[in-house]
């Protein structure tokens, strides 16, 4: 999906739907003011090698492989792009599975899915999301196991902490003792040590970085340490 088109999210009939611009590699841009576990961010598919296609394809509830709409409604969100096209989060608000419906949809009756996976290294991450979707659907809850912490995340949100800080004006100093402790960075910003210094030039670095363009391969960088952790 070409960025500026719009998406929208799919709602029950009768009600209205929403429009959010694409930007930033984002097939739907969630509204900024919602609070982060309940944002549903979809990536183009360029950028989420996790975005796993399937053709939803409707069937009776007493097939074995049926997926019902009440069993996936407390993680789902679907929006639709200007072609049509559904694409789907599943998400409680930690962990998520991102689906391409090449047709069908989800949520509006008894599916059973057919996955449209293709090649060798590309298939790798959506393997997983199929096990995560799979595992979701059977137990009713997101496996830890396939899910594995990832440590640079801590770093991440420093380097997203220090972007705001910077976009709000403060300076390196201003910005060592929001992330550490005034009385710390007060004691010690002046001494014969520059390590806080420099430790915040790299952070300011990181995030510039990031803001500039780097976090699109954040994504990349996930799925590498997602099938790492989950072999």
């Amino acid at each position: 999906m070409s960025r500026g088109r719009c998406a929208r999210r799919l709602r029950p009939a009768g009600s209205a739907t929403a429009c959010a611009p694409s930007t930033g590699g984002c097939t739907f841009a969630e509204d900024p003011a919602v609070p982060a576990p309940r944002a549903r961010i979809l990536w183009t598919r360029e950028l989420d090698p996790e975005a796993l296609p399937v053709a939803a394809e409707p069937c009776t509830a007493a097939d074995p492989d049926a997926i019902l709409a009440a069993e996936l409604a407390p993680w789902l969100t679907v929006v639709a792009d200007p072609d049509g096209r559904a694409h789907a989060v599943l998400s409680d608000g930690f962990h998520r599975i991102r689906l391409d419906l090449e047709s069908g949809m989800l949520g509006e009756g008894p599916v059973k899915l057919r996955y449209l996976v293709e090649g060798l290294r590309t298939a790798q991450p959506k393997l997983l999301s199929m096990r995560r979707l799979i595992d979701l659907c059977l137990r009713r809850r997101f496996a830890r196991t396939l899910f594995p912490a990832d440590p640079r995340i801590g770093r991440w949100l420093l380097a997203l902490r220090v972007h705001d800080a910077l976009r709000a004006g403060a300076s390196q100093r201003e910005i060592a003792a929001l992330l550490f402790g005034a009385a710390r960075v007060q004691a010690e910003w002046t001494g014969p040590s520059d390590a806080w210094k420099s430790r915040v030039r790299r952070l300011v670095a990181e995030a510039q970085r990031l803001a500039g363009g780097g976090y699109r391969s954040l994504l990349q960088q996930q799925v590498r340490h997602d099938e790492d952790g989950a072999d």
